[in-house]
């Protein structure tokens, strides 16, 4: 027997186990062919990948440490006393093997698949293999068996009305906050709206990122469901509520490995929105060389896929292609872009064009889920909603209900990138912004990012402003400065005579 201890160390998204390599309990060796064990003990047995340390001060002979998500897991107090064995390799792993080989699995085989990632039963490099398997190719049926069974469990939302609306941005685009703008339009409305939003996932903001800017995004079920049936809508951060577990834990993976697939994309958002109780859905595909679908012929097949999938499972999609030229609005960053959102919201009149027809589009579509409202009229009924400021009025219910957070200050290191020549801008390379308002802080530093000046087609003088840097770490504020010295991440076409 060992007894429980807590290491505070986040191994995200991992089971890591501590063993001392002087263990009184068990001879190491046993262990040395196997990466991960079972700690029993609890209610059902923990797969862990175990560490072997040799300090005494964090894990003593006696002692099996657990990393911060495994002790959280297991529910046992520090000090219970567990037993350890070898890890059994999971059945499911098989299946891998085949689709490896080029096999077609069928929906028993992802189910038993998905459950083990989900229980932490695989190692990165075993998610990595079966993400690397499902890129190469994936049939219809077999994504919506992926997509159904990342969707199983207990912890699906269930609603008392019969529609329940949501917008949904596939992603790949800066800025494009406009799900934050849909949603007090829609609630405005009357329509239900629980906007179950995600952070950053490799790009310097997410929508829950800029609702944690002005309100409380970390609430259950319970809270959720409070908060939607007083005001018609909320914003809320969906890892919190651990709908559809083996897709964070996928994500985790994907991330580092740069493995995007259609076929995983189309599971990943349908399996959360299907597990939120959403049963009509718009669904946002920004096309554009920056972008992440970057041609019409992958949007369209892309389309296809989202239909299937939507139409076996039962839910009502509406599936619209964007420009994705550019990035939509001028802040990047949580604090620029909530900046952008409640301008928008407010009817200023420097508020973001881009930012509020595209929201207003989105707006409408979504509204002609009613089907009280007649094709065509949703723009119109979503604008008149924006300029008469119902829509200021929802947003500002719902940032109470949730807890209105204290503002965060814009970040006080800036600095202007200036254009090199005049002429008009050609392009921008989402890419290079993106990555100088990630070193900058964001959206770590909820002040830090880039104020954009200047968009696509504009015309700028030699000199002129194109963006501001913000950030508050000293160190940031240098790297960013460093990577917009070596590409300013704008195309310019030149006017001045003594560049021609």
């Amino acid at each position: 027997m060992l007894t429980l201890k807590r290491i505070p160390i986040d191994s995200y998204r991992q089971n890591i186990a501590y063993l001392h390599r002087k263990c009184v309990a068990y001879r190491l060796d046993d262990f040395s062919a196997v990466s991960k064990i079972e700690i029993h003990g609890g209610i059902e047995p923990l797969w862990a990948i175990v560490n072997l340390v040799e300090d005494h001060n964090l894990v003593k002979p006696t002692e099996i440490g657990l990393s911060l998500q495994a002790f959280h897991q297991i529910n046992l107090p520090e000090g219970a006393e567990v037993t350890v064995s070898p890890a059994q390799q999971p059945v499911s792993l098989d299946s891998i093997r085949r689709k490896v080989q080029g096999g077609v699995l069928s929906a028993a085989e992802y189910s038993s698949i998905i459950s083990d990632i989900a229980n932490y039963r695989y190692s990165k490099m075993e998610i990595a293999a079966f993400l690397v398997a499902s890129a190469s190719f994936m049939t219809a049926g077999e994504v919506l068996s992926l997509t159904e069974a990342m969707e199983e469990g207990e912890r699906n939302i269930s609603w008392d009305w019969d529609t329940i609306v949501d917008v949904h941005c596939i992603g790949g685009l800066l800025g494009n906050r406009t799900d934050m703008i849909v949603v007090p339009i829609v609630a405005a409305f009357g329509l239900p709206i629980p906007k179950i939003a995600a952070r950053a996932i490799g790009s310097p903001c997410g929508t829950a990122d800029v609702m944690e800017v002005l309100a409380n995004v970390m609430l259950g079920e319970k809270g959720l469901k409070e908060i939607v049936a007083k005001e018609n809508g909320s914003i809320i951060w969906g890892d919190y509520l651990n709908l559809a577990p083996s897709d964070a834990v996928l994500r985790a993976v994907e991330r580092p490995l740069g493995v995007y697939t259609p076929q995983q994309m189309v599971a990943s958002v349908l399996s959360k929105k299907l597990s939120a109780g959403i049963t009509h859905l718009v669904i946002d595909i920004p096309v554009g060389s920056n972008a992440k679908i970057r041609t019409m012929a992958e949007a369209m097949k892309l389309r296809k896929m989202f239909e299937h999938v939507g139409d076996m499972s039962g839910m009502t999609l509406d599936i619209v292609v964007t420009d994705g030229s550019e990035p939509v609005g001028r802040g990047i960053g949580p604090t620029l872009e909530a900046r952008d959102v409640m301008s928008v919201l407010r009817c200023k009149a420097s508020a973001p064009e881009d930012l509020r027809e595209k929201s207003l589009f989105l707006a409408g579509r979504v509204l002609e889920f009613d089907s009280d409202l007649r094709g065509g009229q949703g723009y119109f009924e979503a604008r008149d909603i924006l300029d008469s400021g119902r829509a200021l009025e929802a947003m500002n219910r719902i940032i109470h209900a949730q807890g209105r957070a204290t503002p965060s200050a814009l970040g006080k290191l800036t600095r202007d990138i200036t254009a090199p020549v005049s002429g008009t801008i050609d392009s921008i390379n989402s890419t290079c912004i993106k990555r100088i308002a990630s070193v900058a802080g964001s959206p770590a530093d909820k002040g830090a990012g880039i104020d954009l000046f200047k968009k696509i087609g504009d015309f700028v003088e030699r000199g002129e402003a194109l963006y501001r840097i913000h950030a508050n770490n000293q160190n940031n504020f240098a790297f960013a400065n460093g990577l917009a010295e070596g590409d300013i991440g704008y195309e310019i076409a030149s006017r001045d005579k003594d560049f021609e």
